[in-house]
């Protein structure tokens, strides 16, 4: 099965999980979304709201209404992020609804989120633009509550889920950005960037592609975006540059002495996070 000792290093926690690229997503680069998810038949069968981040330092909510909510962003790791969120998932099923689960010990060895989970289920992504998933529709809204919900808001980075390919987001800051977390092992991919960027072929809608980073095991390229442009804007592009990108990972021959210096500017601006 699935199972680690807690000081593993497990550079894809995520990997073998229905949508694995949402997840690490989730984790790493959209700051309110929701997901869906199910325990497997030994662990009760129970839905559960997959989210990226829960107030104060909980990991995990039980609500007062029953629904049942893991938070992906925040949790302390063992080196095993799965395992960590299958501890705090375990747990708070057990507790009260309207209890919750605070970041604290980490956990021993134990299940994983893979052995937890039903696989049969897909992982669908919801983007939102404030935290009310937190509440109970029922519950009345306490002034600290309602300040917290605020304050997550106004701190989120406005993200929108681009629907014609997969885990794609387009955010804005300074500028617009498209983020787009990808399965294929690092060096292929970079690979088929760099042949891509070497043949002026790597832009996005009249953006650039700036560089990629590394998160929970995967690469997430960049692009930037022309001021003004719209995740709806995206869809149709989206879709040209991952078939763009579809073609060049199918070429195996080595790469020539052009896609060589692009590669080595695209490696030279990666950055990972944990």
């Amino acid at each position: 099965m699935a199972k680690n000792p807690p000081s593993d290093f497990v550079l894809r926690p995520f990997e073998g999980l229905p949508g694995e690229t949402d997840w690490v997503a989730m984790r790493e680069i959209v700051p309110s979304a929701t997901a869906t998810a199910r325990t497997t038949a030994e662990y009760g069968s129970r839905d559960v709201t997959i989210v990226t981040l829960l107030p104060g330092a909980w990991t995990a909510l039980h609500r007062a209404d029953g629904t049942v909510l893991l938070a992906v962003q925040g949790v302390l790791s063992t080196g095993d992020v799965s395992r960590d969120l299958a501890a705090a998932l375990l747990e708070v099923l057990e507790l009260e609804p309207g209890t919750a689960v605070e970041s604290g010990d980490l956990p021993g060895e134990g299940p994983r989120l893979q052995d937890v989970l039903d696989l049969s289920v897909p992982f669908e992504v919801t983007v939102h633009e404030t935290f009310d998933f937190w509440l109970d529709p029922s519950a009345d809204v306490t002034p600290e509550l309602k300040e917290n919900l605020e304050d997550a808001a106004d701190g989120a980075i406005p993200t929108v889920k681009v629907s014609s390919v997969e885990s794609a987001y387009w955010c804005s800051m300074t500028r617009e950005f498209l983020r787009w977390a990808r399965p294929e092992p690092e060096d292929d991919l970079i690979d088929a960037l760099s042949r891509l960027h070497a043949k002026r072929e790597s832009g996005l809608a009249g953006g650039k592609f700036v560089g990629a980073f590394r998160a929970s095991g995967l690469v997430v390229p960049v692009w930037e975006l022309p001021k003004g442009t719209e995740a709806a804007d995206l869809e149709g592009p989206a879709t040209e540059l991952g078939d763009r990108l579809a073609k060049a990972l199918a070429i195996k021959e080595p790469l020539d002495a052009n896609e060589r210096r692009a590669r080595a500017g695209i490696v030279s601006r990666q950055v990972t996070l944990r």
